[in-house]
């Protein structure tokens, strides 16, 4: 019995034993997965339960122009959010949505739906106002035994700021609510200008309540780099003046225009309208889109209507859009043929009217033709046929190459997203499928396209010695104390022409301008050279897109320049509707930009002089001084207390100067004639007897002009002597299709 019971109780002990060694070593095991498989897990589970992790939005980078105008700024704001967990009953749910759905003007239920979430943290609001914080803290405060606190949070934010709203829209771009760039330079410099977001590290209580400071730690963020554009506030302006009135005056569906620094590629400006507020880029700008949009009663074909408006208005045009060139192509055409010798400036053709290629008969625009030409006189008339005669001189392969130099089957590299991608077979004609028709109908710039970019970068080639430039818009990266961190450096991509062919391009292209199609766009003292263009839109019979590229002054070239006019209502050449816009812009850039004028002895006579300073003068010694002028005098004094127009305003001799002789004086008013649809000496008579000057500005020095426009409005009220513009045109030869 006893050996028995020993062999039992040995037996029991065992298992026991192993039982111990079990248990013992689960508890291993368990230890081992939980500190060394697990570890890292649960490390940081207990973190975030023992630590309140708050995130500092770091502010953007400051966006300028050349000039250092602001153009986007961020500036400090407030970030709402909830902890729905925290949420013991409905009249705490009930508080919270009706402060932050009133205050912050969100949908009560929406509001009401993120409070029902099991989640630690929900964001409800970015970007918000201090007036608006301080009411959700103040109503925080008034409900204090609600223990509101808990619930809604309030962390630091910034908000975007674009001082000058839809003020080069295109290219600056916005942010989304993530203070994400979402177009433009916002997006393409989106990581240099975003910085580094700093953190908030605080520990929590066992009531997972914040501790006392000393147990907190805070990362500081690093501010985004600031960048400095390349446009220029001033020529900006003026390019986007000029073209908010072209679809006015035009009624033209979309009008852009890019100038561009010849030398460097740099872009001054660069704009494509309609175009919308950077501050609200989701209201549609448009008001007559809005209120069609407005009109429609299926809400899903609503938001799809007004996402597709959106995206339009938010388009940069002279980037992501592709058109036929027209005429402006042939200026490339023309300079491959002078750079290969198959012509020179002694060719002729003579136009009788059309062309046969292949089975079809092309016709110049010139009902008759022209008869024999000059090889300049067929850039200056626009005149297909001999440039389907150049193109088929030159042969597809050395087009072709020509093509491909010019920079019009790649992308340009500007610093803009969307830009356009050329492709093979569906923008341009591959060359192993370029055939005599393909051949001769891209000698006059049809059946091909390209992106106003690449139109403008190839005639800059041809105004700066034959370089083809990368253009850009950025122009230097700053740190946050204005130290530069990085700076563009001007790229030539490759030499496509001699500067001995651009150079006679270059004087073609300003005979283009002083005597050919292209004469609405002269300036006088500045030798403009250009190109005029019209194409009909590819699958869109009877809408033709205008367009003028060109750069100024012709002998010594500082900027290019491109308008195109989308779909304009009635007249439709660009030699009569981009031209004359081109015209004006260009006057007014060159003269800000301190180019010296050089007039012409035939251009004096329309020059007008300036108006002598005649302020602190008495009467006789402001008699001396006004030969040839008209006075009035205003007052029973003997000096000159004020006039009008004001020193050194441009006025021709026999215009009006008004002169004020007393303190206490009464401007002189009169209405403002209509000087439109008149000659230049009509205008001018019917300024002088008015009592006002005149300015002539566009083409002066044709004898068939007509004024087209004025700077002050007809039948308005406007001191006597005060100055009006007026612009003049010509229809006459001005056709290039």
């Amino acid at each position: 019995m006893k050996t028995g019971s020993s062999k039992g109780l040995a037996l029991r002990s065992s298992i026991a034993l192993f039982i111990l060694i079990a248990a013992f070593l689960t508890c291993v095991g368990s230890l081992v997965r939980v500190a060394l498989v697990h570890g890292e897990e649960y490390k940081l589970k207990a973190e975030k339960n023992q630590l309140l992790d708050t995130t500092i939005s770091a502010e953007r980078g400051t966006i300028y122009d050349s000039n250092m105008n602001v153009l986007a700024k961020s500036a400090s704001a407030w970030l709402i959010y909830i902890v729905p967990s925290k949420i013991e009953n409905d009249t705490q749910r009930d508080l919270v949505v009706e402060i932050l759905s009133s205050t912050l003007s969100l949908d009560a239920e929406s509001v009401r739906e993120k409070t029902m979430r099991e989640s630690n943290y929900i964001k409800i609001a970015g970007e918000v106002e201090e007036e608006q914080k301080d009411e959700i803290k103040k109503f925080i405060s008034e409900h204090g035994k609600e223990k509101l606190s808990n619930i809604i949070g309030i962390d630091p934010d910034t908000k975007r700021y674009y001082p000058y709203s839809s003020f080069a829209s295109s290219i600056i771009g916005f942010v989304n609510t993530d203070d994400e760039g979402t177009l433009g330079v916002e997006l393409t410099y989106n990581g240099e200008l975003t910085g580094v977001s700093g953190r908030i590290v605080t520990a929590k209580n066992a009531r997972q309540k914040k501790m006392a400071s000393e147990y907190e730690t805070t990362y500081e963020a690093q501010q985004g780099a600031n960048l400095v554009l390349t446009i220029d506030e001033v020529v900006q302006y003026y390019l986007e003046q000029s073209l908010d009135q072209a679809i006015i005056d035009t009624g033209c569906k979309y009008a852009y225009g890019i100038i561009m620094d010849v030398d460097t590629g740099a872009i001054l400006a660069m704009t494509s309208k309609p175009d919308f507020d950077l501050n609200n880029p989701n209201v549609i700008s448009n008001k007559l889109v809005a209120d069609k949009i407005s009109e429609i009663l299926d809400e899903e074909e609503k938001k799809t209507e007004t996402l597709n408006a959106r995206f339009a208005q938010w388009r940069n045009r002279t980037v992501s859009d592709t058109y036929e060139p027209g005429s402006v192509f042939k200026t490339v055409v023309v300079s491959a043929a002078l750079e290969e010798n198959v012509v020179d400036l002694n060719t002729t053709y003579t136009c009788v009217g059309g062309i046969q290629v292949a089975n079809n008969y092309q016709k110049c625009w010139r009902h008759g033709g022209h008869g024999t030409e000059t090889l300049t006189q067929g850039l200056m008339n626009s005149c297909n046929p001999f440039f389907i005669t150049i193109g088929q001189k030159l042969g597809k392969d050395k087009f072709f190459k020509y093509f491909e130099a010019f920079g019009f089957t790649e992308k340009t590299g500007i610093d803009v997203p969307a830009e356009a991608n050329p492709v093979a077979n569906v923008t341009y004609h591959a060359l192993e499928s370029m055939g005599i028709s393909e051949l001769s109908s891209s000698s006059f710039g049809q059946t091909f396209q390209v992106s106003p970019i690449q139109m403008v970068t190839a005639i800059s080639a041809i105004a700066n010695g034959g370089k083809l430039m990368t253009p850009y818009v950025v122009d230097s990266m700053l740190d946050s104390d204005g130290n530069v961190i990085k700076k563009t450096q001007p790229v030539v991509r490759r030499q496509v022409i001699s500067e001995k062919t651009a150079s006679t391009v270059a004087d073609m292209m300003e005979a283009v301008v002083s005597k050919g199609t292209g004469k609405n766009a002269y300036v006088a003292g500045y030798h403009v050279a250009g190109k005029t263009g019209t194409s009909e839109k590819i699958g869109k019979e009877g809408a033709y897109i205008a367009s003028f590229a060109g750069f100024a002054p012709a002998n010594n070239p500082r900027i290019a320049i491109l308008i195109a006019i989308d779909e304009p209502a009635g007249a439709h050449g660009g030699g009569v509707v981009a031209a004359p816009i081109a015209g004006q812009i260009l006057e007014k850039v060159l003269t800000y930009l301190n180019v010296e004028p050089q007039y012409e002895d035939n251009e004096m006579a329309n020059i007008s002089s300036t108006a002598p300073a005649l302020i602190g003068k008495t009467l006789q010694e402001a008699r001396s001084m006004t030969a040839g002028y008209t006075l009035k005098i205003v007052g029973k004094g003997d000096k000159v207390i004020a006039q009008s127009p004001a020193a050194d305003s441009q006025i021709r001799t026999g215009g009006v100067i008004v002169l004020y002789t007393e303190e206490q004086y009464e401007k002189q008013t009169a209405i403002v004639p209509d000087l439109t649809n008149m000659t230049m000496s009509q205008a001018n008579s019917a300024a002088v007897n008015a009592g006002f000057n005149i300015r002539f500005s566009g083409t002066t020095n044709e004898t068939e002009v007509m004024s087209y426009k004025q700077s002050l409005e007809a039948n308005t009220e406007a001191e006597l002597g005060s100055v009006i513009t007026v612009y003049f045109r010509t229809t006459v030869n001005v056709q290039d299709a």
